[in-house]
This record gives structure tokens, sequence and C-alpha cells, in this order.
């Protein structure tokens, strides 16, 4: 009996022994497989649809458009948590003016984080990629095994990065908003430019016609008239506005340019001296003398003699002017994003509210949809602790359900803020409350904290929100929603919809023929540098301009205008602004050709 007792006992011993052998080798499988269920190849590894538990992953995030710094929280958080086992840190160069400084640090380093977001095709990506910072998301075939749904779906933005910046095989970053979708206006139920009025005010007066930008003025001095103070008896001006946002020029200068079909960049050189046109061969410099830049400085001028134009321009930075705008001091809005500051939901009620007050000659410029993706990048740091769990995490943003839920406008969790009824998706109660970005608190099985600081804080949108999901044949984009739109509309837009004849300004612009649609190419290089010394005669006439056109529109009179333009001209060209203007005009051509070439 004791015999046979031992020999039980010995089979029991190494049968457990066997167990756990194999355990052990199940769990290190695991830890090996991809962490997204919707791969093949992880439900393989899994054996179910389940996916596999794998151990925390702290991911840091450098990102140079995010405005947080530290671990992302929040219901975001929650859905990265749940799907990947992963926790986001974000390093963001905007926060503490850590700016060039902060990448500077971080090139230094060796070290650039395991995920990278990069404002641009710059330098600072060029040299990110020389040093050897940035992970290969074609090497040992990473981004065809992880990243199924980029490969499928945006082959255009592959085919771009790897030709601009991999030498034909490698890829470093892809660019942002890339979309699948036929050519045509990208953007959603509004514009990026306006020009948006205060409605109601404009109501009052008849709503005269305006036929020309100068037309504005006497139809703002006249809503001054009716309106002269704001909520707490501040005096209200047409024009607040703000100097923080100047790069090359004076920012504000050239948004009416925007509004007749033109804008200071083309997809592959942001920025410069040139006004190039989104659909035709014409490129103007700021300062000729029958252009756009000095034609709309010339407006600014004669609304500031007018008692349009807040005394307080000159100094004062957005968030001044975002306050002064909230407590209804201004009459003009240039950007129907920043409407909603004074569109409360109590003023909407009342019919009180900026909207779409377009001038007849009006041709708003619009970006359109661009397979390849425009400059901004997501990359993977060549430090990456895991770079398979990396580049799935970043080909699940590219997928309806991360496409919802990581923009920079999402609409939040499923079943919470919004959900799916008969195959088509509407907002919750709780989404009415907690979108666009309000800080609602959310519960704690979502996550908790409140919706506005758990949405995702890297800032990039890496597919085209307005493009369409394919599960509701609408835009992936809520606000487009047809049960949003048709939602119970506020009593100002009930008032412009029916003053207009239509559903939204974009519909509007369309209709009448107001809308000019940028044509991506593919040149099949990289983007061209600007050299360090025109870079540095740029910087000096761009300063220049600046100081100048600022000065411009509060001269006492047209002859002080005239000769402090000329001022202006005189000094930027002394110090090379002909040379750079024609680096880019040159540039602008090569775009022309191309779109030549595809016709």
């Amino acid at each position: 009996m004791k015999g046979n007792l031992k020999r039980v006992l010995s089979l029991v011993l190494v049968f457990i022994m066997i167990a756990a052998m194999a355990a052990c080798g199940g769990k290190s499988e695991k830890e090996n497989a991809p962490a997204n269920k919707n791969t093949d190849t992880a439900a393989k590894d899994a054996g179910t649809s389940k996916t596999p538990e794998k151990e925390l992953y702290k991911v840091d995030v450098f990102t140079m458009l995010g405005n947080m710094a530290g671990v992302q929280t929040g219901w975001f958080a929650k859905i990265v948590k749940d799907k990947f086992n992963m926790e986001l840190n974000m390093i963001a160069s905007n926060v503490d003016g850590g700016g060039d400084n902060k990448f500077a640090t971080m090139m230094a380093s060796g070290n650039l984080g395991d995920i990278v977001i990069f404002g641009g095709e710059d330098d600072k990506y060029r040299d990110a990629i020389k040093s050897g910072l940035l992970y290969d998301m074609a090497k040992d075939g990473l981004i065809e095994k992880y990243g199924k749904d980029i490969v499928s779906g945006y082959p255009k933005a592959i085919e771009k990065a790897k030709v601009n910046f991999g030498g034909g095989k490698s890829i470093y970053g892809l660019g942002y908003n890339a979309a699948n979708m036929p050519s045509g206006p990208s953007e959603g139920s509004e514009m990026t430019w306006g020009p948006d009025l205060r409605w109601d005010l404009y109501e009052k007066l008849g709503k005269p016609e305006i036929k020309t930008m100068e037309d504005y003025l006497p139809v703002l001095k006249k809503m001054q008239e009716l309106e002269p103070k704001s909520d707490t008896g501040k005096p209200t001006y047409g024009f607040s506005m703000w100097a923080d946002w100047d790069g090359n020029l004076m920012c504000l200068a050239k948004q009416f340019a925007c509004m007749n079909g033109y804008d200071e960049t083309d997809q592959f050189n942001p920025g410069g001296f040139a006004l190039i046109s989104a659909n035709q061969e014409k490129t103007q410099g700021l300062l000729d003398p029958d252009g756009l830049y000095l034609r709309t400085l010339k407006l600014y001028f004669k609304a500031n003699q007018m008692g349009l134009v807040d005394p307080d321009s000159i100094s004062q930075k957005y968030e001044d002017a975002v306050n002064k705008m909230k407590d209804g001091q201004t009459l003009f809005s240039w950007f129907p994003w920043m409407d909603n500051i004074y569109n409360t939901p109590e003023r909407q009620a009342q019919g009180k509210g900026f909207a779409l007050v377009p001038f007849k000659d009006e041709k708003i410029y619009s970006l359109g949809f661009n397979p390849y993706g425009y400059g901004r990048l997501i990359s993977i740091g060549s430090k990456a602790k895991d770079p398979a769990r990396v580049m799935e995490f970043i080909n699940w943003m590219y997928t309806p359900e991360g496409i919802l839920m990581s923009s920079d406008t999402p609409v939040g969790p499923k079943g919470l803020t919004w959900d799916v009824k008969d195959g088509k998706p509407y907002l919750t109660d709780f989404g009415k409350k907690a979108l666009p970005k309000n800080p609602i608190d959310i519960p704690a099985e979502y996550g908790g904290g409140n919706f506005k600081d758990g949405i995702n804080q890297m800032n990039i949108n890496l597919v085209q929100i307005t493009a369409i999901h394919p599960d509701f044949n609408e835009p992936y984009d809520w606000r487009l929603w047809k049960s949003v739109l048709s939602d119970n509309p506020s009593k100002l837009v009930q008032n412009w919809r029916a003053s207009m004849n239509a559903l939204t300004p974009k519909e509007y612009l369309q209709k009448n023929n107001m809308l000019v649609v940028n044509d991506p190419v593919f040149t099949g290089k990289a983007p061209d540098t600007i050299d360090k010394t025109l870079q540095q005669k740029q910087g000096q006439a761009a300063a220049v301009i600046k100081q100048y056109s600022w000065k411009m529109i509060f001269a006492k009179n047209e002859a002080e205008f005239d000769k402090l333009f000329k001022e202006m001209s005189d000094k930027a060209k002394g110090l090379g602004y002909d040379e750079v203007l024609q680096w880019y005009v040159d540039r602008a051509k090569q775009v022309y050709d191309f779109r030549q070439q595809k016709k």
C-alpha cells in the first residue's frame, strides 16, 4: 500500500510539474502576443477573441502639439488601459515654456519616448531620423503585422512616408488628417474661417447685403451703436485682435486672404511670404501693393478710424481676446470654431450668438481631403520598449472605433455619451451635456474625472474626422450626424437656417459656389527646406513686417499709413524679402506643375 501510494504521489507530482511548465510557457507566449483583439494574430495566440493579458506598459508620448503634461487620465485613459493595458504619459513641449529646448534636451538624451508627435515635416523631424531616434515601422514587417488597418485603408500615407523620408522603403512617421475619400471640401458643418457676425444684431439691422469684405465696416458700426456695451458694461468693438499668433506675418491680417481663396501655405511649404491660391496658378506676395495682405491692413486701419478696433489689440494675447468675446465685447469672428466662446446654450435659446454672414465675393479656402496626410506626424521612438504594442495602439487610432475615441473632438465612450439605434448613431442626454468639450463629471465606471480633461491629450487627428464611417454611412464627426443636426436646434440656429435656406454654413457655401478646394498632390520627394542664410533673412524681414503691420492699423491718418507701408517695404526688401518670396514662389510652381500632370 505504501509503495503504491508513493507511486501515485510521484505521478501526481509529475503531472503538477508538467502543468506548471505548460502554464509558464503559455504565459510567455501570451506576453509576446499582440494586445489588439481585432488582429488575427491576437486571436490565434489567445485561443479566443478576448484580448490576451499583458503587463502594464507605461508609454511615454512626447508631443509637440499637446497642452498637458503628465499621465493621461479619465475616460480615454480607461479605454486605452482596457484594450491595451497601457498608460500614456504625456511629455508636452508646449507646457512650461519647454518648446525647442525640450526637444533639444530629449534629442541629446538619445530618447524621444515611445511615441513622438511632430508639429511638421521640419528640421526637428529630419534631425530625429538622421540621429536614429525614430523606429522604422517597416522593419521586420512591423506595420504589416500590427498596422493592418493603416496598410489597407491608408496606403498613400505609407507611400508618402517611404518616398519622402524613408529612401523608398522605411517608414519613420505618418502624416495627420489622412483620408481615403474622393476629392472635395474636408471641413465639417463649418469651415476653418468665417466671417461670422453677431447674428441677432445683424437681424435687427434688417440683414443688409454685404458685397465686399470692406462692406462689413458700416454694418459693424451700426451693430456697435445697437449694442455699445458688453454684458459687464464694457465697450464693444468690431475687432478685438491679438499678436501672439504672429509668425512670418501678422496672423489676423491674412484671414481675409483665406476668405478669398488664398493661404500663406501650400501642402509642402508652410509659412513664408507668399499667399498661394487653393485652385489657381496664382501667388501673391505680402508686400504686393494690390495684394490681399495690404488690403486687409487698410480694412483694419479704416475700422480703427471708425472706433471699431479694440485699442488693446496690439498688446493683448489670445486668451485676453477670448475673455472679451465671452463677455460680448466682440462683434466679428474670423473663426467659426471660436463662436461657442460666446454662443452659450442660454444665449442661443434667446436667438443670440455668432453665425456665418458671408460677403458676396467670398471664396473660402478649403484644405480638401488628402490621402497622403498633412505635415504633422506620429512616429515610434527608436527606444520604444515594445514597438509591436505601440504599433498596435497607433493602428487602433486608424480604425472606426479609434477615430471616434481619439480625435481632438471625440464623441466619447459608447453607451455613455452616444449609442446606435437602427444602424445610426445618436447622442445620449448625457452626451448632449458633455459635448463638445465640457467639464461634465464622468461616472467612475467610465474612467471618472470630467469629459473635457479625459480627451486624448496627444492633440492630433490621424484620420480626417469628416470622412465617412463605414458602418453608419455618416461622418465620424458627431457634429455632422443627421440625428444631431435635426435634434432640437436652438432659436439662433433656427433663425439662421430659415434666413439662409441651408442646414449648415458649409452647405450654404457649397450651394452658392463660395468654396475653393485645395487639390492635394504628391511630388514623390521630400519637401525642400529653406537654407540657413535665407531662413535668417526671412526671420529679419518677418520681424519688420509684423511690427509695421500693427503700426499701420493704428496710423493717425491715411498719409501716415502710406508712409509706414513704404518704410515696411523698403526695410523688408533691404533684408532679403524678395529672395525669400521667390523661394516660396518657386515651390508653389512645383505644386502647380503636379496639378497639371494630374489633369
